[in-house]
């Protein structure tokens, strides 16, 4: 099969930019096709000026001018820009690099995945020229500019009127796709909530999984002192702030946080000041697997409709129990038989939510044994098998 993959944001030596666990998930999608023997080619939204195609790990990865007044992803912007950023991306028409590699690959389908920079043309154009078009939801453009549906600190139960106005033409390009994904059903499920994917043909979720090596079993025990872990973007949304705050709340020599995630001089003052004599330890980037062997409990305490968080997917394979705010995919990864208890995310709800795990290391205990005794773990071939079977769907029916 030849899948045609667009994607905001693709990591590679050329180009590393990794600004969340959608660009990583693509990667992964390109790679785990590239194994079962699928020819691959990637377009992402350009990151430098005539961007050259780089090749790596055998896919041809093309990098799309982006037709605005600055290319995502490159730091903050006053307001006015922004929202001329946003009017042009709504209103954006052409996708003439994916016309062209339409033309010279021959794609059975084209897979998208986030659209900043490369809009929501790039599915008119596919359409256009016959080539089923799939789109996988890892945020919410097609409703919020920002992407996120949060604002003023918490999630947004409505769409606002400025959000629909700045919106209403990605939301009108839906109607050329024939398949859309979500990571959950939860980000599925808003979409549907606000009218969109009505016709589409195919509708289906597909959750992430981890692509860590499942780590042998373990019965160890917690130490006198509980090790929490958080790891991921050091941003409102998500929840960084409530934990540390949670941390004013309990004993400071008996509980110690470790942050895995890029987070400067200044944000390590700010958040430390939010609990001054807790114990915190920040490591930076590191990898996922140093950073589970680390930790006894792995914190997920969004305040948004989190998507579909890989941190959920890789704590199991690691074999770590997690708590978890029961916003997005975390509920239904619990439902799926995840091993993690669920938590309001105020601070205060957090910190008795620590507070009750540790007071019964009995049941801390349990979940251990219980993820040591799990041998059912969804892997990323499970993904690239439930994708290649939609993708070859939309090509049998293709017109």
């Amino acid at each position: 099969m030849r899948v045609l993959i667009t994607s905001s944001l693709y990591p590679t030596p050329g180009a590393p930019k990794v600004v969340g666990g959608a660009e990583i998930f693509v990667r992964r999608i390109a790679d785990g096709l590239l194994k079962n023997g699928d020819t691959v080619e990637v377009v992402r939204a350009a990151s430098l000026p005539e961007q050259a195609m780089e090749t790596d790990n055998g896919i041809e990865v093309y990098s799309a001018p982006v037709k605005n007044i600055y290319r995502p992803f490159t730091g903050q912007r006053s307001a006015p820009a922004r929202g001329l950023w946003h009017v042009m991306e709504d209103w954006s028409g052409s996708a003439d690099l994916v016309a062209d590699r339409i033309k010279a690959f021959r794609p059975d389908v084209l897979h998208s995945n986030n659209l900043s920079g490369l809009t929501t043309a790039v599915w008119k154009v596919a359409a256009e020229m016959n080539v089923p078009v799939l789109h996988t939801l890892h945020d919410y453009y097609l409703t919020c500019p920002r992407c996120s549906r949060f604002s003023k600190g918490k999630t947004c139960e409505h769409t606002c009127m400025s959000c629909r106005l700045l919106t209403i033409n990605r939301r009108g390009a839906t109607k050329y796709l024939r398949g859309v994904v979500g990571v959950s059903q939860r980000i599925l499920d808003i979409h549907l909530e606000t009218g969109l994917f009505a016709d589409t043909e195919l509708r289906k979720v597909i959750p992430h999984a981890s692509t860590m090596p499942v780590s042998a079993p373990s019965r160890h025990a917690p130490g006198p002192v509980l090790i929490l872990g958080f790891i991921g973007r050091l941003t409102e949304e998500k929840g960084i702030y409530n934990l540390v705050k949670a941390f004013a709340y309990l004993p400071h020599d008996r509980v110690r946080l470790v942050i895995a995630g890029v987070a400067d001089a200044q944000i390590q003052q700010e958040l430390r000041a939010m609990a001054p004599k807790a114990n915190i330890e920040f490591l930076g980037f590191v990898e996922p697997e140093k950073f589970y062997r680390q930790i006894d409990v792995v914190v997920i305490p969004p305040i948004w409709e989190e998507p579909g968080p890989l941190v959920v997917a890789d704590a199991q394979a690691a074999r770590k129990p997690f708590l978890g705010t029961q916003f997005g995919g975390i509920p239904e990864a619990v439902e799926r038989g995840a091993v993690g208890w669920l938590t309001a995310p105020d601070p205060k709800s957090l910190a008795d939510s620590i507070l009750r795990i540790m007071s019964k290391p009995e049941e801390l205990a349990a979940m251990v044994g219980r993820l040591a005794e799990k041998n059912d773990h969804r892997t990323f071939t499970d993904v690239i098998t439930e994708y290649r079977d939609a993708f070859e769907h939309l090509s049998r029916r293709k017109q």
